[in-house]
């Protein structure tokens, strides 16, 4: 009868997982995803997932989503109550909200357009609101919203972000930014909002501890972009905390482009030359 994939979509609070990706020795989201829906589908062997985006250790989610490859036999017996049944199984800080057989030529990872993250961060002088502790980072001097968004629009589009990203062998760290901007949430939190078709290791982060230098007077506008500019790590740019940090959501195109989404992004990229002979 041949495979189902079936798409989950589900959040999680990251503090006390390292990270999605599974790991022998370490508590892992997609370790205890992957042993709960072979629990609850009574599976011989162990299942596999796919996500959209792997977050890093102490980091949130609030729409992450992934895909699992199931036998049609499976699916068609247990399809309707997996849902019920994760949610009987799962530890209380990891979600699935909603269970569904994919389209054709879907990935939850390369099948997607872009991902949406949020940064919060407390700059009252009297620390963050306990309630809120988890998921915001506080700041210890005011931040001025306003130049750290004069400062954003300068990194926005297709370039190279080596400079805000941990190197990995052979992945490119070519990105196209398509949204960052800071606003304040009715509770006084300065919260950035960052989009972009992908994302390479601690780049968030990294672009989020350039704008903070920005926002507090330590450095002028153009500093973030003439980091970006340097393609290397700048050793005033902190990498801020993880828990500030929740994967928003994630777009995918329409059911008919998302095979040829999946093959455009398996694609290495690489920046247009300019000149040369």
């Amino acid at each position: 009868m041949g495979e189902v994939r079936v798409r989950l979509d589900l959040s999680y609070d990251g503090r006390d997982f390292s990270g999605w990706a599974k790991q022998r020795e370490r508590r892992t989201v997609q370790g205890e995803l992957e042993s709960a829906i072979r629990t609850v589908l009574r599976l011989p062997e162990p299942v596999e997932l796919t996500v959209a985006g792997r977050t890093d250790a102490g980091v949130h989610a609030r729409g992450q989503v992934a895909h699992v490859d199931l036998d049609e036999r499976v699916w068609q017996e247990h399809g309707g109550k997996l849902l019920r049944r994760l949610a009987g199984r799962l530890p209380h800080d990891v979600r699935v909200w909603r269970v569904t057989r994919a389209p054709e030529g879907f990935d939850a990872r390369f099948s997607a357009i872009w991902r949406r993250y949020a940064y919060r961060v407390g700059d009252h002088p009297g620390g963050v609101d306990p309630l809120l502790r988890g998921f915001v980072l506080w700041h210890d001097r005011p931040l001025d919203v306003d130049l750290m968004n004069e400062a954003a629009a300068k990194l926005l589009g297709e370039h190279d972000f080596a400079a805000y990203c941990k190197k990995r062998e052979g992945a490119t760290t070519i990105r196209t930014l398509q949204r960052l901007e800071w606003e304040r949430a009715p509770e006084g939190l300065a919260v950035a909002t960052v989009r972009a078709d992908a994302f390479c290791h601690n780049m968030v982060r990294a672009l989020v501890g350039s704008m903070l230098l920005v926002g507090d007077g330590h450095r002028p506008v153009d500093f973030p972009a003439e980091v970006l500019a340097g393609r290397v790590r700048h050793s005033a740019v902190n990498v801020v905390r993880p828990h500030g940090l929740t994967l928003e959501e994630v777009g995918y195109p329409a059911d008919e482009l998302l095979a040829a989404r999946n093959l455009e992004a398996r694609s290495k990229r690489s920046l247009p030359v300019v000149g040369g002979c």
